[in-house]
């Protein structure tokens, strides 16, 4: 991976005021095979301003007649272990531990998709001022996972973030209007959406 990584020992990495400290200086942890746990601050940053989002036209459509219903917060910590139930996961049970004494805090948040009282999807993250760190996303049905952006941004926008951070573009991430700009500008835009003290 390109960019910075901080060696420290997993139990120093993991409290929660350093945590918050390293998300604000704009780093993102990630457990590795071996279980170490490592900050990254890759040269280049992918990020939607929340002025900026755009839905695309077919999902504004499913949105209208799907039976999804959705809510914030009420499984947060099932949401972090449903994205971490894959092959190949970043999220260690160290980092799940750790996200939940973030929650504890009042900084880790969750947009949770259901059908049929059923979890299906959902997305977490951690919110800082007028920034939500995105974390990760899972899906079990169509559309959920992109339907639970829709409401996040709608949730930041009514609630005064100015910023979110998706750390690297993707496919999925692309069709909302997510760029990539030097860590530089980054920085930048973090200075400014600090400014706001939203609350989620």
């Amino acid at each position: 991976m390109t960019g910075n990584n901080i060696h420290l020992r997993n139990e120093e990495l993991l409290e929660p005021n350093l945590m918050i400290t390293m998300y604000a200086r704009g780093a993102f942890p990630m457990a590795e095979e071996d279980g170490e746990i490592n900050w990254y601050l890759p040269d280049i940053r992918s990020v939607i301003l929340i002025d900026e989002f755009s839905i695309p036209r077919s999902l504004r459509k499913f949105l209208k007649k799907t039976d999804f219903e959705f809510k914030y917060d009420e499984d947060t910590i099932q949401v972090v272990k449903e994205c971490s139930a894959r092959e190949k996961t970043w999220i260690s049970n160290d980092l799940i531990e750790a996200y939940k004494r973030l929650f504890g805090y009042g900084y880790l948040h969750s947009v949770e998709v259901y059908q049929k009282d059923k979890l299906v999807g959902g997305l977490f993250g951690v919110a800082y001022k007028g920034v939500f760190f995105g974390e990760s996303m899972f899906s079990k049905k169509s559309q959920a996972s992109k339907s639970a952006l829709v409401k996040l941004f709608e949730r930041l926008k009514k609630s005064g973030f100015a910023l979110v951070d998706v750390q690297f573009i993707t496919d999925h991430l692309a069709m909302f209007g997510t760029k990539e700009i030097s860590f530089g500008d980054y920085e930048n835009l973090l200075m400014d959406s600090y400014k706001e003290d939203a609350k989620f």
